[in-house]
């Protein structure tokens, strides 16, 4: 029988990675030559470890969708960064939609047209600074297993059947796999963890009995991530909960929550990776409400809420959306075998899954928040809202970040190095791995010391004597000079750091220079800057250009590569 990963879910499915310029990162992404996905984390793009993560996970439709002004650079590096031209073909496409610009919300972007007309199937949607060690297949699996997609991907069809997806689902709705799942991960009490991390808010239930997946204790494999699914019945950033509260004086809930989920455990130290499988009437969705603005906030936060807030579903579409192309079908009156065959409940038929119960919904709607456009259509008894799942990431599970901020680059960068290299593990090693923690051995000279254990220094790099390097980073083509020392640093490509500097939990950008006898300390060094001969400076940024704001660009609360900053 074939392993689990001989078995590839991903064929069918389609990948959205959204590429901002980051200016959570501004030290380093100042100049759009330099955009947020091409940040070195551990010597490799960040867009590398998306790239890498959807590959080994059989996905191949890959777009990467970036600003105008963004495109050139991003281009370059796909056919000449050498991490980026080793991944399997075929490379992926960039889409550039003319109607992007730097404050646009993630929302916002899935109803541009060149976006919806990109969307084709089921998809993904994920960040560009994400770092996921979870096997994507195992993900995909436990969402096509929870969700009973056994009747395939659905994608549009062409031909006679043109209007709409191939299959249709047991609610009604086209496509089979009727929900989506999302990840979280925990911020706290880990290696990689940093002070002052922005959370989310996540409130989660269990499965019912008729929805759980067949696999009713921990086991391992791929299997192991079904054991751990729940739903997600609210989302939204902490800062968001914090304003609430304040203006409330508590957090105030409705009492249909606790009726229709009286096991809710509510989650205040985790983080939405932004990685969301969606189905492909979540498009529509998105199109249909114009006033949604961020995915992780509006369109993921009102979704969980449809599921047990009566009539919220109608007044979002859902019904329209689940149960437009399933009239079709009733009214055209076809028979033929193509439309027989999409009229079979394959949920009923699933070993793996029991029959899932409708409720009836028969209170009247309420409102909710006024910037939801309200449907026209009356409720519908009968309406079943897909369910939202959540992977939230437990005690020692696989390496979930997001990549966001400078702190989270540099304490990330230092846990990947001190991953064995596959010289060393051979097989056993890390899919992060490096072939060598010293890539050029010719370039350190004898007398210094390097801790290899907790170091990574990348191709033609080279380190004079008398120095000393421990638990840090060292980018390509980078010259330490004589008695340098460095601890808990990250040193980009092109750097120079002359002799007898002492820096410490620094990071140092591309082809920057730090003079002679400087002095840094928890410090960054903007791409191209140059510190001046001694110079002592602790918690400081050095930068070329400045001026830009967090909340002015994509990186900010409603923008669509960091939505929750």
């Amino acid at each position: 029988m074939p392993s689990p990963s001989a078995v590839v879910p991903g064929v069918g499915i389609q990948a959205l990675i959204l590429c901002g310029p980051g200016v959570s990162l501004n030290t380093f992404t100042a100049n759009e030559e330099f955009l947020k996905a091409l940040i070195p984390l551990a010597n490799r793009p960040l867009i590398y470890f998306q790239l890498s993560w959807l590959k080994k996970s059989g996905i191949t439709d890959i777009t990467l969708i970036t600003p105008p002004s963004t495109v050139a650079p991003l281009q370059a590096a796909l056919q000449q960064n050498p991490h980026l031209t080793s991944l399997p073909s075929p490379s992926p496409s960039v889409l550039a939609p003319k109607g992007l610009d730097l404050n646009m919300g993630t929302a916002e972007l899935l109803r541009l047209p060149e976006v919806q007309a990109c969307i084709k199937t089921d998809f993904l949607l994920l960040p560009c600074d994400l770092v996921c060690e979870i096997p994507g297949e195992s993900l995909l699996e436990a969402w096509m297993v929870s969700q009973s997609a056994l009747g395939g991907s659905s994608t549009v069809s062409e031909g006679r059947n043109a209007h709409g997806p191939t299959s249709s689902g047991p609610g009604g709705e086209q496509g089979g796999r009727r929900g989506g799942l999302s990840v979280y991960y925990q911020t706290q009490g880990r290696e990689e963890s940093v002070k002052g991390e922005g959370t989310d808010f996540v409130a989660i239930a269990p499965l019912g009995e008729d929805e759980a997946p067949a696999v009713s204790h921990a086991v391992d494999g791929p299997a192991a991530l079904r054991h751990n699914l729940s739903k997600v019945v609210l989302s939204m950033p902490m800062a968001t909960v914090k304003g609430k509260m304040e203006g409330d004086k508590g957090l105030l809930l409705r009492h249909s929550l606790t009726d229709k989920h009286p096991r809710v455990k509510m989650l205040s130290t985790f983080r939405d990776a932004h990685l969301y499988i969606f189905p492909y009437w979540v498009k529509e969705l998105a199109l249909r409400q114009e006033r949604f603005q961020s995915v992780s906030e509006d369109l993921v936060g009102f979704w969980a809420k449809a599921e047990w807030q009566q009539g919220l579903g109608e007044k979002l579409g859902m019904d329209e959306i689940f149960h437009r192309e399933y009239d079709h079908h009733a009214e055209s009156g076809s028979h033929d075998g193509e439309s027989i065959e999409e009229e079979i409940d394959l949920l009923a038929m699933s070993t793996t899954k029991s029959r899932l119960n409708v409720n009836v919904a028969s209170s009247d709607p309420i409102s909710f928040a006024s910037r939801v456009k309200i449907s026209d259509a009356t409720e519908k008894p009968g309406l079943k809202i897909p369910p939202l799942l959540a992977y939230v990431q437990r005690g020692s599970a696989p390496f979930v970040r997001r990549v966001d901020s400078s702190a989270i680059l540099l304490s990330t960068s230092l846990r990947l190095a001190k991953l064995e290299s596959i010289e060393e593990a051979g097989a056993a090693a890390s899919p992060f791995a490096h072939p060598q923690k010293i890539a050029h051995p010719e370039g350190i000279a004898q007398r210094c010391t390097i801790t290899k254990s907790d170091c990574l220094i990348g191709q033609n790099t080279t380190v004079e004597s008398k120095c000393v390097i421990k638990e840090s980073v060292i980018g390509a083509n980078v010259k330490i000079c004589s008695g340098a020392r460095l601890q808990r640093c990250l040193i980009m490509d092109g750097a120079t750091v002359n002799s007898s500097c002492t820096l410490t939990g620094c990071i140092i950008g591309r082809r920057a220079v730090i003079g002679k006898d400087s002095v840094l300390k928890d410090s960054e060094v903007g791409d191209g800057y140059l510190v001046e001969d001694e110079t002592d400076a602790k918690n400081e940024k050095f930068m070329i250009f400045e001026g830009l704001e967090d909340d002015e660009d994509m990186d900010g609360s409603e923008d669509f590569d960091s939505e929750d900053e």
